[in-house]
């Protein structure tokens, strides 16, 4: 979330880096970005988060990733259920809906990524440009 806040721009190399370290340590299957890989101090476990998976999206879109990013939300959208519905949590190893169903924040997230993915892609969308875009950005090929 740094860069989409504009804290750090996309291509800052510890922005880079964050999105990295997430996918070496926070990353489980296919898609799914668990919070953190610490103990918590809370009795049992928790599973990956659908919003934290859509955050890594979005940052991979607007770090020229797009293919990546596309290839994610792709794996993404293959865990809503038959209603197109979506859980707070997800278990990364028997896909079983954890935590808050359905989940506003989990469909929200989704919603930004395909947002995200979409202006990547150079595709035309309404405006404004998606929180953390810049028109104009080498991501869009320089398209406004």
């Amino acid at each position: 979330m740094i860069p989409v806040v504009g804290f750090l721009p996309f291509d800052d190399e510890r922005v880079q880096g964050t999105i990295e370290t997430i996918e070496s340590r926070l990353v489980e299957g296919d898609v799914l970005v668990e919070r953190y890989d610490g103990e918590d101090g809370l009795p049992g476990s928790e599973g990956a988060f659908l919003l934290c998976s859509c955050w890594l999206i979005d940052a991979l879109a607007l770090s020229g990733r797009v293919e990546e990013a596309r290839a994610r939300l792709e794996a993404l959208t293959g865990h809503l259920n038959s209603l197109q519905l979506a859980p707070e949590e997800l278990d990364p190893e028997t896909r079983e809906y954890l935590g808050n169903y359905p989940q506003a924040f989990s469909h929200l997230g989704l919603i930004n990524s395909v947002l995200y993915v979409g202006f990547a892609e150079g595709r035309d969308l309404p405006d404004p440009a998606p929180m953390g875009a810049r028109l104009g950005d080498p991501v869009r090929g320089g398209r406004p």
